[in-house]
């Protein structure tokens, strides 16, 4: 087994993810799962980030494109027009914040970087969306996010299937892992995609086996934060799911996961805080 990663290079300091980190999502789009997480004019914006910064956000990931199952698509350019203004306000008011843009399309990461400030990738198709998105990190130098997703937004949840949920996905992490390093990506951290193309019972085992992505040696981030496997379960709604999610949270990190990607920063970083003196 490989020694876990455990710092990245984020413009030039070394952050430790030895210590759970809290990523605070930041959604400028009109039809994200969650109502609580749209933001979309200049005001809103920075009031909600200085809401995640003052609560304890170590990272904020701004994305222009719903990932729901039967979203809108919408072209780069619509794309480009939330999140680059977006970015470019949050940094304004808050220059140290480092931020994580979230999209799949290689010439959003590239704008969202070099014009705008951006400090990391998030993909959620793990490379798979754009063909250049690889070497166009290995350019930029920033950290990135390979996250697993089986399919496509419109398709990932009309009955996916597997042999072994964790297997083919640890297989699927390994072979990309290698073509990261070929391209010359150097951090690299990986998200098994709650929610992404997986069943409820597809979900559970992978939270419940999430241990085992260790193997692959690089940092991982777990994206719980008020999914459909909480809700679906409990029989409620996202809006009613902060107490469900602060829950899997908690055992993310009993197993491991280095960064919890959220709406509710304060809950989570209480979470961490707490996860923190048990491990003492």
């Amino acid at each position: 087994m490989l020694e876990k990663a455990r710092y990245i290079n984020v413009k030039g300091n070394l952050i430790d993810l030895g210590i759970p980190r809290v990523m605070g999502i930041l959604n400028i789009t009109p039809d994200s799962f969650y109502t609580g997480s749209r933001f979309r004019d200049k005001d809103e914006i920075v009031k909600a980030a200085e809401k995640m910064l003052t609560e304890g956000a170590d990272f904020i990931d701004v994305g222009g494109y719903s990932s729901r199952p039967g979203a809108t698509d919408i072209s780069p350019e619509d794309e480009k027009q939330r999140v680059l203004p977006a970015i470019n306000y949050i940094l304004q008011e808050f220059p140290d914040t480092i931020i994580s843009v979230d999209t799949f399309r290689s010439d959003v990461a590239l704008d969202a970087v070099k014009l705008c400030g951006a400090a990391m990738v998030n993909d959620i198709s793990g490379g798979e969306g754009d063909p250049g998105m690889f070497s166009l990190i290995a350019e930029l130098n920033v950290p990135y996010i390979l996250m697993h997703m089986k399919g496509t937004p419109s398709t990932m949840q009309k009955n996916p299937q597997y042999n072994d949920v964790i297997s083919e996905i640890l297989t699927w992490f390994g072979n990309k892992s290698v073509t990261l390093r070929e391209s010359g990506v150097k951090d690299i951290i990986i998200d098994p995609g709650f929610g992404f193309g997986k069943s409820p019972s597809h979900n559970f085992e992978l939270l419940r086996r999430l241990s085992e992505f260790s193997v692959i040696g690089f940092p991982v981030l777990a994206g719980l934060s008020r999914k459909s496997m909480i809700w679906k379960t409990l029989d409620i709604t996202p809006d009613d799911s902060l107490n469900g999610t602060t829950i899997l949270n908690t055992i993310a990190l009993l197993k491991g996961v280095n960064i919890l990607r959220v709406h509710d920063v304060k809950e989570a970083v209480e979470t961490v805080r707490l996860i923190s003196m048990i491990r003492k």
